[in-house]
């Protein structure tokens, strides 16, 4: 990498991913904590959580697939797993949005030693969550720059935060369905 390359990173973009992942997660602090939602009976908003998790299960697949495709020595077939991947994820942060525009904030009803069990989960995934997200942009960034040895470094941390906010984001909906009275 020339310093050319790398005042462009430190100037330019580094701080807009920075700024974009601020922004996306002030926004989404806001529409959950601070926004109460539109409230409607429609079905198909109900059905949005189940959307979500489908959403980050192919992530998740995604990730690891694409994973198992470079340690193969398949670049190309890393790039389109690690692309879908971002796909998923970006669906899933549009479903996600439209979800908690319509019903709000969804809370935990479950009692005994399961309520902090959830919670610890839940806490885990936003702290990570709101780490993943310049991660990932920063990660793809530097693949999409042909920046590969920088790439493979931040990858090596992107990679499981990211499986795992995708992989408790799948477990919170199943906690919210199974300890949750309909």
């Amino acid at each position: 990498m020339n310093s050319v390359d790398s005042n462009f990173d430190k100037k330019v973009a580094l701080p807009i991913i920075g700024g974009v992942s601020f922004v996306a997660i002030a926004f989404l602090v806001w529409l959950i904590y601070f926004q109460e939602g539109l409230a409607t009976d429609a079905l198909w908003v109900a059905q949005l959580p189940y959307l979500n998790a489908m959403f980050n299960s192919i992530s998740a697949f995604c990730l690891v697939k694409g994973v198992l495709a470079i340690k193969k020595g398949e670049p190309l077939q890393h790039k389109r797993w690690m692309f879908s991947a971002f796909v998923a994820s970006s669906c899933f942060l549009v479903s996600y949005i439209v979800y908690h525009t319509f019903h709000g904030d969804t809370r935990f009803l479950g009692e005994g030693f399961i309520r902090p069990v959830y919670f610890t989960l839940l806490i885990s995934h936003i702290a990570l969550s709101v780490v993943a997200l310049p991660l990932i942009f920063t990660t793809f960034y530097l693949s999409l720059t042909e920046r590969f040895a920088l790439h493979k470094k931040l990858a090596r941390i992107t990679f499981p935060i990211w499986l795992y906010v995708s992989v408790t984001g799948v477990l919170i909906v199943a906690f919210l369905k199974l300890f949750n009275p309909a």
